[in-house]
């Protein structure tokens, strides 16, 4: 028998919370239920992440997917190693259409800003969540199916019409890898193509920063192309005015990459360097970023994001720290003496595909061009229809050779 849930009226509790970062710990976060415990299904999942070499941004992300599954599991009173294939594809349903936990107004939900053409975030989670949520705890239970601690069959499966057989056996070299091996559980993301900041938007956003510090910050994202959290992550040591490069740790392989910015960026550094001297510890070895109120502390992710939040609210608009990245990335690839390959390298990317999504153009570029064309075309109507050349004549000397004088002379 099929157990039939309705999970359009399923309450699922907020209990339990994910702890971190904690300094010291062999995890840098840690997931409690409901009593206060420590989940160790969870702290042994969180240990393999770690040994295997993973950030703890990445933990963190992962810990709030199991935190949601806990929640669900605890709602409808099942064990986490009981789990089955129906709890999961009830999960996957509920995660659809339940409302997620949000702040602030809902007076602009789901709204499109006029400015930047971008949708406010939605009542519900977002595609992109769901997808994540599916493969983090298929690998969850895949770890622990390893280990023989979990359920004997992964309650997150393989899509039944795409796990049989070698992925991608009659692959053609000229075209992109397909993602055969997808879960069952895992609905479709729709290709979306990077959207940067307009050059006359950027400046208005750049004009109402309200330090040298967050001058200095956007000059950095929008000349280097650096993710927010690599150059947020940076050291006094890292940033070389002489040479015009500034050293990150990548997000993904955790390498270290010397990256150049604009010289505006190292000006507006310096500037702020010396309002905080004295301030924060010396040191090479110090943060790069503070707080610009006490107790100083080093400047996280979280709180730059907030930053760029009160500057888009002045303006109306709603973009991200990451379309900064999106916006060097454009800059870049639109120059037609710089390789792409080049972009490729000062990015990080693995493959050289990613990179060339920023050739396609963007919405404005798009809407840009063609009303233009529409111009050409009205201009072209409007212009008066030239007279239609004479034709050919003949010589005069000709035709007397050939037909003779008219006086017969």
């Amino acid at each position: 028998m099929i157990l039939e849930r309705d999970v359009a009226r399923l309450a699922v509790p907020a209990v339990g919370k994910l702890i971190g970062p904690l300094d010291g710990e062999p995890e840098p976060y840690k997931l409690v239920d409901a009593t206060g415990a420590v989940v160790a299904p969870v702290s042994a999942f969180f240990r393999e992440l770690t040994a295997s070499g993973r950030p703890p941004a990445t933990l963190r992300s992962y810990g709030m997917d199991l935190l949601r599954w806990w929640r669900f599991l605890a709602a409808v009173d099942v064990p986490w190693d009981r789990a089955s294939r129906i709890e999961a594809r009830d999960f996957s349903c509920w995660i659809q259409i339940t409302a997620k936990p949000r702040r602030g107004s809902a007076a602009s939900v789901g709204s499109v800003k006029p400015v930047t053409g971008k949708p406010a975030p939605g009542v519900g989670y977002a595609r992109s969540t769901i997808v994540h949520s599916e493969t983090v705890l298929r690998s969850f239970y895949d770890f622990h199916l390893e280990t023989g601690c979990g359920p004997v069959v992964n309650p997150f499966p393989l899509d039944r019409s795409r796990r049989s057989g070698r992925a991608n056996a009659h692959h053609n070299p000229m075209d992109q890898f397909r993602r055969d091996r997808v879960g069952r559980y895992r609905p479709r993301v729709p290709q979306r193509t990077p959207r940067g900041i307009p050059d006359d938007r950027f400046d208005e956003i750049f004009a109402r920063l309200p330090s040298d510090r967050d001058r200095a910050l956007v000059a950095f994202w929008i000349s280097s192309g650096v993710r927010a959290s690599e150059l947020l992550g940076t050291r006094v040591r890292d940033a070389d005015p002489g040479r015009q490069v500034i050293t990150v740790v990548r997000k993904g392989t955790r390498s270290v990459q010397e990256v150049p910015a604009s010289p505006d960026a190292f000006v507006y550094l310096r500037i702020y360097q010396e309002q905080m001297r004295g301030l924060v510890p010396p040191g090479r070895t110090q943060p790069l970023w503070w707080t610009l109120r006490r107790p100083y502390r080093p400047l996280t992710y979280h709180a730059a994001h907030r930053m760029f939040e009160r500057v888009n609210a002045s303006l109306g608009a709603n973009w991200t720290l990451h379309a900064l990245r999106h916006t060097a990335a454009q800059r870049m690839a639109a120059d037609p003496d710089l390789p792409l390959t080049h972009v490729q390298a000062v990015l990080g990317h693995a493959s050289l595909t990613t990179t060339e999504r920023y050739l396609v153009p963007g919405r404005e570029a798009v809407i840009e061009q063609v009303l233009a064309h529409y111009a050409r075309q009205a201009a072209r109507r409007d212009r008066p229809t030239p007279a239609p050349p004479p034709g050919p004549t003949y010589d005069p000397r000709s035709l007397e050779i050939l037909w003779g004088r008219p006086d017969g002379v």
